[in-house]
């Protein structure tokens, strides 16, 4: 994906933004406030508010793809669950502002263009954690009587919970502990046999 630096700079304020603000306080106007442009400069490189979302996005949809592409299976199920969400905490933990955009129930009102981005993003990630849980279910480890699916729904809403609270709690805990903490606490549920 070609992205100019001035592009990510004005994605990254957008975050800030929306951080913030919310979506409805993410405009053209406030985004040339807050970094200090015109809002000619802001539409040099984008055409719309929503042209800057989805690029945004796009964006973090291209960067976990490439971290979920380089997770290697290390034949041990639980250790691969673990790592998914430890691997997409540190994302998080260095790009704050993505939090809200990935998670935010507010800009899912904006556009279908931005809605079929959403769901493209959260397509990629379930597909890669089902894909975990049903070879866990293959292998005897996880419990069979739920659906992998179902499973995934699960473990991605709690995910989504604790990066919720992570947000509002205006990211001063420690993330990646606490997403560890989460993931202990999902395999003690997943497990047939638990300990």
């Amino acid at each position: 994906m070609e992205i100019t630096p001035r592009q990510l700079e004005i994605i990254e304020a957008t975050g800030k933004i929306l951080t913030a603000s919310g979506a409805n306080g993410l405009t053209i106007k406030n985004l040339a406030k807050e970094m200090q442009f015109s809002e000619g400069a802001i539409y040099r490189h984008f055409s719309s508010k929503e042209e800057i979302i989805i690029m945004m996005l796009k964006y973090l949809k291209t960067n976990i793809s490439k971290i979920l592409s380089n997770l290697t299976k290390t034949g041990d199920v639980e250790k691969d669950f673990v790592i998914f969400f430890t691997r997409l905490s540190l994302y998080f933990k260095e790009n704050p502002y993505f939090v809200v955009t990935v998670f935010s129930e507010g800009l899912m009102d904006e556009s279908d263009k931005i809605n079929n981005e959403i769901s493209g993003l959260m397509t990629l990630t379930s597909s890669h954690l089902e894909q975990i849980l049903q070879e866990g279910q293959k292998q005897g480890t996880f419990i069979q009587s739920v659906a992998s699916s179902d499973l995934t729904m699960i473990a991605l809403a709690t995910f989504k919970l604790h990066m919720f609270n992570w947000k509002f709690n205006k990211f001063k805990f420690n993330l990646t502990e606490n997403i560890g903490k989460m993931s202990a606490s999902l395999l003690a549920l997943l497990r047939r046999n638990p300990d």
